[in-house]
């Protein structure tokens, strides 16, 4: 089969997996994703059959969204790769990048790391839908979703959680972006990543200058 063809394939696969998912980890995040990924893959030498199919299954099944299960996403990858005829290399490589691509795994001592220019590629962009106008109407997004406080002065972010409290943290939304987005412009692996990353920060801090200000009814 050739490649364009998977794509389309896999691009068809992943709108009917998404259909009433969550706004903030719908078919639309996962489109930002793949055109980060493209943009951000031109200025490096990278393998982009190997960078668009991951950026297009890094979601597939999110383990928030199934009880926990970090093996369901790279399990159900693997399995429509193979029914598609992708090679061996790249499908492992493929899955790699699955297991690897979340913000939680770098909060693990335990994991054995894996890197590859494709995988911070497709990480660069990921954290970029994840920081600036989207990251915060996300982050928000969920927050509704799992029924959240917006904010609590009385809950202090918790800016050593482990891996296994991150999965588990139930914390105001306010929180989020200490514990974690307002870390992502730092932890960008590419030139590019980390170029487009400084704008989006900027918009955060902006906006929880504001928010801090209506909070207390000053503006």
């Amino acid at each position: 089969m050739k490649r364009k063809t998977i794509l389309e394939k896999t691009k068809d696969f992943v709108k009917q997996r998404f259909k009433g998912a969550e706004g903030g980890h719908d078919w639309h995040h996962t489109k930002r994703v793949l055109a980060n990924s493209i943009h951000i893959a031109k200025k490096e030498n990278a393998n982009l059959f190997v960078v668009q199919l991951a950026a297009l299954l890094h979601d597939i099944a999110d383990s928030k969204f199934h009880e926990g299960d970090e093996t369901l996403g790279p399990k159900i990858a693997s399995e429509f790769l193979k029914e598609h005829n992708v090679d061996k290399l790249s499908r492992e490589h493929i899955i790699k990048i699955i297991e690897t691509v979340s913000f939680k795994n770098s909060l693990s001592m335990t994991d054995t790391p894996f890197n590859s220019v494709e995988l911070q590629i497709v990480q660069d962009a990921d954290r970029l839908d994840a920081i600036g106008a989207i990251g915060i109407a996300r982050a928000f997004n969920y927050g509704g979703f799992k029924n959240r406080e917006l904010y609590n002065p009385k809950i202090p972010p918790n800016m050593t959680m482990s891996k296994e409290e991150y999965k588990k943290s139930s914390a105001p939304t306010i929180n989020h972006f200490y514990e974690k987005l307002l870390l992502l412009k730092e932890k960008m692996n590419t030139s590019t990543g980390k170029k487009l990353a400084e704008k989006r920060h900027d918009v955060m801090v902006s906006y929880l200058n504001q928010f801090y200000q209506e909070w207390e009814g000053l503006k």
